[in-house]
């Protein structure tokens, strides 16, 4: 082979070997941002050692319970110094606390320490020494069936004071708004009825008053924890290693299980993660039609002038513009505009507190697919361009006409692609944060947006976002230990479920390929 064949031969083989060498480091980078994502996420839901840690400051020595959340955390005049997460009774959340390495007088994980949750999303470390009735201790093997009777009880309590006594206050005001002379009998009954469920609540905080831990907190204070505030604990320094796995398992179910605590530090994540799937269905149910409709005009019955050029070029531009105007629009035409007019046409009798004239789900939704109308609007084109034309005319000669060519051959033949671009527009409204802070949704909200009571779908309602959820965790918490290690577990989440539902749409996508391929062969 001569030089300049060589010369050739290596010329025409740079670009596969640049584009390989950008794709590997593009992996790469993918790779490594879900792995620290990974290892931060899981830091949330495995048990971490608790330490006694005994320290010198300006001559005085400290005692602390924390766990250890970075060694080397960083040097100054040459010394490490290490970060330790402390949770204590009297502070709101965790606190971290810079010790330089030298200070440390000693560090050790005694085995009766306990990492306490509580039912008002706060923690706290303390060494358990022993839970009581009353003033008899109770003995280990009962304990877990004190605090099965301790949760019932709670439960009992929970459903007086939020079920029977809001439902008496809210009949009372009923009454006492009317002001009618006829319902004094039964203002009486419900008084009586108020009085007999509030001496129920007295006897049942009697009772829980009596199950009590007894804790020593690091400064040697002798503490008793009343056990009805107590969500769950443990003692991480006892556990081995297929105790620590099994907690963790359970931990990310309460994870995805349950309600945020705490400014949404603590606790779970469930109206946020239930939310963000029922807004991007909501958002899929609106927007495939109209993208279809919109993608089946311009490419089957526009005529090709002028005007089809314009609409495709704004259509292409659509896609470009940052997803904020979007949000801008929807909140003062969706929502204030049309929203407005359906309040006045049809809840008037509400106004003038807002039922549709508010953000909510439903203009998030609405919102969300004219976001990514123009993504789905493209590959559907480019779907129903790639049906051989003869198709068409074979079905038109067969006597078929547009209508039903285009229903029952082009269509079905171009759904991989409009698949494709459902799947893009998923990807895309599933982590769209700007937009949603607009038009309906909250740090918190009270109610899910589905529920038992009818119309059972309430698409006035505001929601919960994981997106929201991770940006308020990450820009608004001073907390760098535990509370940041939930920002993650939640990037996880939200990655997770932008991946089952491009899963399931690919899934679809590729039965949808090979059964129209199998009948062209």
């Amino acid at each position: 082979m001569s030089e300049s064949s060589r010369f050739r031969g290596l010329r025409e083989g740079l670009p596969v070997v640049s584009s390989a060498a950008v794709v590997a480091v593009m992996l790469l980078a993918l790779l490594g941002m879900v792995g620290i994502m990974l290892i931060k996420g899981m830091t949330h839901f495995w048990p971490s050692q608790i330490y006694e840690l005994k320290y010198d400051q300006h001559g005085q020595q400290n005692t602390l319970f924390a766990t250890l959340l970075s060694e080397d955390f960083t040097i100054v005049r040459g010394q490490s110094r290490w970060l330790f997460n402390q949770a204590s009774l009297y502070q709101f959340s965790d606190q971290q606390h810079l010790i330089e390495e030298r200070s440390i007088v000693s560090l050790q994980p005694l085995p009766a320490l306990a990492d306490i949750q509580l039912r008002n999303g706060n923690r706290l470390f303390a060494e358990l020494q022993s839970i009581v009735n009353g003033d008899e201790e109770i003995a280990e093997p009962e304990i877990a069936q004190v605090r099965h009777l301790v949760e019932q009880k709670v439960l009992k309590l929970q459903t007086l004071e939020s079920g029977r006594l809001a439902t008496i206050h809210l009949r009372l005001n009923e009454l006492n708004l009317r002001g009618v002379e006829e319902d004094a009998p039964a203002k009486l009954r419900l008084q009586e009825e108020f009085t007999k469920t509030m001496s129920d609540i007295g006897a049942l905080q009697q009772e829980l008053a009596r199950y009590r831990m007894v804790l020593r907190f690091a400064n040697g204070e002798r503490y008793e924890l009343p056990l009805a505030q107590v969500e769950e604990y443990y003692q991480p320094n006892q556990f081995d290693f297929w105790q620590e796995l099994g907690w963790c398992l359970g931990a990310m179910w309460d994870f995805v299980s349950e309600k945020p605590k705490r400014a949404n530090s603590a606790g779970g994540v469930f109206p946020a993660l239930f939310g963000t799937v029922v807004m991007v269905l909501m958002m899929t149910l609106l927007v495939t039609p109209l993208g279809v409709m919109a993608a089946i005009y311009l490419n089957e019955y526009a005529p090709d002038n002028w005007l089809t050029s314009f609409i495709r070029v704004g259509v292409n531009n659509l896609a470009g513009v940052p997803s904020i105007v979007y949000g801008v629009f929807g909140l003062g035409f969706l929502v204030y505009q049309v929203g407005g007019s359906i309040d006045a046409l049809f809840f008037s009798e509400h106004l003038p507190a807002p039922t549709f004239g508010a953000p909510g789900i439903f203009w998030a939704s609405v919102t969300m697919a004219m976001l990514t109308l123009p993504v789905v609007i493209v590959a559907t084109e480019e779907g129903l361009r790639r049906v051989p034309n003869s198709l068409r005319q074979g079905s038109y000669a067969l006597g078929a006409t547009k209508y039903e060519t285009l229903w029952r051959t082009v269509i079905p033949m171009a759904s991989p692609g409009i698949m494709t671009g459902v799947i893009l527009a998923i990807a895309r409204g599933a982590g769209e944060v700007a937009p949603l802070l607009l038009v309906g949704a909250v740090k918190f909200a009270p109610s899910l947006p589905i529920d038992g009571e009818f119309p059972f779908l309430h698409l006035d309602r505001q929601f919960m976002h994981l997106g929201v959820l991770i940006y308020d965790g990450a820009f608004h918490s001073n907390n760098i230990g535990h509370g940041s290690s939930m920002m993650f577990a939640s990037c996880l989440l939200l990655l997770l479920v932008v991946l089952l539902l491009n899963i399931s749409a690919i899934w679809v996508r590729a039965r949808l390929r090979r059964l129209y391929q199998n009948l062209l062969r």
